[in-house]
């Protein structure tokens, strides 16, 4: 099978790397970009070293002609203007997996939707979520993912051609859970961060829990099956985007409270505002994604915020 990975930062290139291993893969680019010139002068970037059985593209069309199954990790809020870029290139038929986290800041929609609105080709469309750092799983270190599609057949194929023992996929069967569980962790993972930034570090058990229910409700208001919240593209991707520091939203947010500049991508930033957007419109509470968006985009400050948190109005722990 011939594999096209489009994007190069850390997990794009990982993507190649690992998917080399048993397929043709082409790696593509954008040109002028810092991470593609640095792949194309060194075929090495902070984490790997690309193998010879990548072949580094920076041409789209030559790169979207070369795979069977295209993979795109790029940002999130590129997505909508990058899609529609692919409608130049005759891509119909192809299967589409997006390899990435996050909702439209300006919309709410899930990547999915995005795509379907986007490209006009009918397109098999898929998506590959769940915990794991790049490091980690170059150091050899293996973990679980998942696959989720509206097409079962297509979930089950592409769950197969991937399948190793570095990822191990799972069936995904609720494609609205998945999509949202994936992206509001980022969320939570930047709350994780203020938390640290503070102190209060001890409290991300309560974060933890708390934070899943409230995904829970958010994704049984959409139509989803709310146990998405606890399965790997949610609650299973905690202890990556919460804990460790490796997580670009962990550290964000701990940068963000302690007025230290970041400039690494921290998608969590704009999916709090879809998330805010998206529980107005369902009439879901959602204190915590609430919390991170009233310090990201409200001026508040951080411990004052999180002092309100904390002392919002008693409720049982799985109210409705």
């Amino acid at each position: 099978m011939k594999c096209t990975v489009l994007g190069c930062g850390r997990w794009g290139s990982f993507l190649a790397c690992f998917h080399s291993r048993n397929h043709e893969v082409v790696l593509w680019g954008r040109e002028g970009s810092r991470s593609f010139e640095t792949l194309r002068e060194t075929r090495k970037n902070d984490y790997l070293v690309l193998p010879d059985a990548v072949r580094l593209e920076g041409d789209l069309g030559a790169a979207l002609e070369f795979g069977d199954v295209i993979i795109i990790s790029i940002s999130a809020q590129q997505l909508r203007s990058f899609a529609t870029r692919l409608n130049g290139y005759p891509i119909a038929g192809k299967t589409v997996i997006l390899c990435m986290k996050g909702l439209e800041a300006q919309t709410g929609k899930r990547l999915t939707e995005v795509m379907r609105e986007s490209v006009t080709q009918p397109i098999d469309l898929a998506v590959w979520v769940g915990p794991g750092h790049v490091q980690d799983f170059l150091a050899g270190i293996p973990n679980c993912m998942v696959i989720d599609s509206a097409d079962r057949a297509l979930t089950e194929r592409i769950v197969q051609q991937f399948q190793s023992e570095l990822l191990r996929l799972y069936i995904g069967t609720d494609l609205i859970g998945t999509e949202i569980g994936a992206a509001a962790k980022n969320v939570m993972g930047i709350a994780a961060g203020m938390l640290d930034g503070k102190g209060l570090s001890s409290l991300k058990g309560a974060l933890m829990a708390r934070g899943a229910r409230e995904i829970a409700r958010l994704i049984r208001a959409m139509g989803g099956n709310e146990l998405s919240a606890y399965g790997l593209c949610h609650l299973g991707d905690y202890e990556a985007t919460l804990f460790s520091s490796h997580s670009h939203n962990r550290r964000f947010g701990e940068s963000l409270v302690r007025g230290e500049p970041y400039d690494l991508l921290a998608e969590g930033a704009p999916t709090a505002k879809a998330l805010v957007q998206l529980g107005k419109e369902h009439g879901v509470e959602l204190p915590i994604c609430e919390t991170v968006h009233a310090i990201l985009y409200e001026q508040a400050d951080a411990e004052a915020a999180f002092q309100k948190l904390f002392f919002r109005s008693t409720k049982e722990e799985f109210y409705l």
